[in-house]
């Protein structure tokens, strides 16, 4: 169930508080596009994991598959700052989204590492 009305900034910070989880917000507030979770399992091994998907095991990619399916992405969801068809495996960023996009550059950029996903 979506969030109704604006997110505090605790709830923010409560969604960003796993690392694949800011990856994705990351991505999405960079790229303000709708992306398959083929392409954040790309995103995320490259950002978490430090490879390609040619170069990580079968395992590995389908341990952060079905991470982003069973956890993150319905959290986001719940959140309000996405939309996932889980049958499509499709993401879209919201208008909540953009409205909290600010405090999440902020959240965000205080990870150094993620600097190249905010700059991508």
């Amino acid at each position: 169930m979506a969030s109704k009305g604006p997110l505090t900034f605790d709830s923010v910070l409560d969604l960003c508080r796993h690392r694949y989880r800011r990856i994705v917000l990351g991505t999405l507030v960079e790229d303000r596009r709708s992306v398959t979770i083929d392409d954040l399992t790309e995103v995320v091994l490259k950002y978490n994991h430090d490879t390609t998907i040619a170069a990580a095991s079968e395992n590995v990619r389908t341990d952060i598959r079905l991470s982003l399916h069973h956890v993150h992405l319905p959290k986001l969801a719940s959140g309000g700052l996405i939309t996932y068809d889980p049958e499509r495996q499709f993401v879209e960023p919201t208008a909540q989204l953009d409205q909290v996009q600010s405090t999440l550059s902020t959240v965000l950029g205080a990870e150094p590492t993620l600097e190249p996903v905010l700059e991508r």
